[in-house]
């Protein structure tokens, strides 16, 4: 839940706010002047403050300036009995979230409380798509590297100017989150972001998708359609796979960037169009250059000031910050309470490649969410393409085949003693002798005779129930599960 600190001296007002915050689940404390609000932000933990700007002994000005100093987190919203534009422009520079002119209207106010909470969402989720983002007393973004904190400052900066963007990194690096933090973050945050991956449209139809048409442009063209720069004008329009359109979209996409107007298909008329264009794309745009499939113009148009997301694969030190915060995303979905990876699972989740970025980093975690029957991630419960893709596999596959224990099957296998008929003294043939008298031996051969043979055993001991053997013989159930299907065991055969 939410926590909200509501100021002003009036009371009338200030009990109307709260109410409205309350009835939408807002958790909401008072205080009356700038002065009472400073030692409320400094003695609790608030994600947001609305304030009046005329109160006593510390006005709200003053108040936002304290309060952002002490914490530059903390969203402010200023309200004002009267619209006053060199107010409005010095309250935002100071750091408020947006201004608000009296009387207001509750729904008004909540909508803008919850774009803003959803801004800051924004901003925090972004850090786990790159590196680890933390904001300090200067207010700056800070980064586990040099390189990391190279990349959050751009991002800081774009956020506050309306020149084009170019993000690159591979797929699943969090490209179109870093859109969405400039755009909520910038002066273009209350208008609409608009979103189109043009590697998804066919090219006959990506002019329309983009710039509209005309009813008749082509067969199919039964009424006027508005293209994606139209439906986003005064906000941002997000280009995904800029590298993927053609030579002739390039084209007119320069000139919408040049002269912020475009011509709808079987148009006759320019359209002009008020909107910050962000693209992104994971394609090697110097060498497409060099060979002709993308116009040099077109990309040093977009890219003023390029951000460039790093593979998870080269910012190891920060998978275990990212599994941290997707365990506690995914405790809150499915209602658990797992506490992470075991030692050993961690070791192959931070020694995988990761050649889908965070998307497959969350994929994973979610994956053993599913599986995982304990309340921790273990190795078993991770997808076979991360086990056998780790570079720790190799000792994570030794760990688990150490974790079965033949030889004290008699003493743990049953609560009660075992006499000595129920378990045969089991002689395994580790080698063979060919007719030239040369002696082979495999050791992936004997040590599945061995596991097939554990198993069996344990099953029979244990009437065939899959979840006291994997108790008793200390087989984590789904290694157990893996190990009949496996080596083809039927559980039903000792029952």
């Amino acid at each position: 839940m939410h926590r909200v600190l509501v100021v002003d001296d009036d009371k009338v007002l200030q009990d109307s706010v709260r109410q409205a915050l309350e009835f939408h689940h807002f958790y909401v404390d008072v205080a009356d002047n700038g002065k009472e609000a400073l030692n409320a932000v400094t003695a609790g933990d608030y994600d947001l403050v609305v304030m009046d700007v005329n109160m006593p002994e510390m006005d709200g000005i003053e108040a936002l300036t304290h309060i952002k100093k002490y914490d530059p987190s903390i969203i402010v919203l200023i309200l004002t009995a009267y619209s006053n534009v060199s107010d409005a422009v010095k309250v935002v520079k100071e750091g408020a979230y947006n201004y608000l002119e009296k009387p207001i209207s509750s729904d008004n106010l909540v909508a803008l409380i919850k774009r803003a909470l959803k801004a800051r969402s924004l901003v925090e989720t972004t850090k786990f798509s790159a590196p680890t983002l933390s904001l300090g007393s200067d207010d700056k973004f800070v980064g586990e590297s040099d390189e990391m904190q190279k990349v959050f400052n751009v991002i800081s900066k774009l956020a506050q100017v309306n020149t084009p963007v170019l993000i690159r990194g591979e797929s699943g690096t969090g490209k179109e989150l870093v859109a969405k933090a400039i755009h909520y973050n910038g002066p273009r945050k209350d208008e609409k972001f608009v979103t189109i991956n043009l590697a998804a449209i066919p090219d006959n139809l990506i002019e329309s998708e983009l710039f509209g048409h005309e009813k008749g442009a082509f067969t199919g063209a039964n009424e006027r359609k508005i293209g994606k720069f139209q439906y986003a004008d005064g906000g941002t329009i997000f280009l995904d796979e800029i590298g993927d359109v053609s030579p002739t979209m390039q084209v007119k996409l320069l000139r919408v960037l040049q002269e912020k107007c475009f011509t709808p298909v079987g148009s006759n008329r320019d359209i002009k169009a008020d909107v910050r264009v962000i693209a992104a794309s994971h394609k090697p745009f110097e060498e497409m250059i060099k060979d002709g499939s993308f116009r040099e113009d077109l990309f040093y148009r977009l890219n003023v000031l390029p951000v460039y997301l790093p593979p998870l694969r080269e910012r190891k030190s920060d998978i275990p910050h990212l599994i941290e915060y997707y365990v506690n995303y995914f405790n809150g979905v499915h209602n658990l309470e797992i506490k992470g990876p075991d030692a050993q699972a961690l070791d192959l989740l931070i020694n995988y490649g990761w050649p889908g970025n965070i998307r497959e980093l969350r994929n994973v975690i979610e994956h053993a969410f599913i599986i995982e029957s304990g309340d921790e991630i273990k190795s078993t419960s991770l997808p076979e393409v991360v086990k056998k893709g780790s570079t720790a596999s190799s000792a994570a596959e030794e760990e688990e085949t150490g974790m079965i224990d033949f030889k004290g099957i008699q003493d743990s296998v049953l609560d009660k003693k075992i006499e000595d008929d129920e378990v045969k003294d089991y002689q395994f043939t580790f080698a063979t002798v060919t007719d030239n008298d040369e002696v082979k031996m495999d050791f992936q051969v004997a040590k599945e005779l061995f596991e097939k043979e554990f198993i069996v055993q344990a099953l029979k001991l244990n009437k065939g129930k899959i979840n006291q053997t994997a108790l008793k013989a200390n087989i984590p159930k789904k290694t157990l599960l893996r190990k009949i299907e496996k080596y083809e065991i039927d559980p039903k055969s000792f029952y």
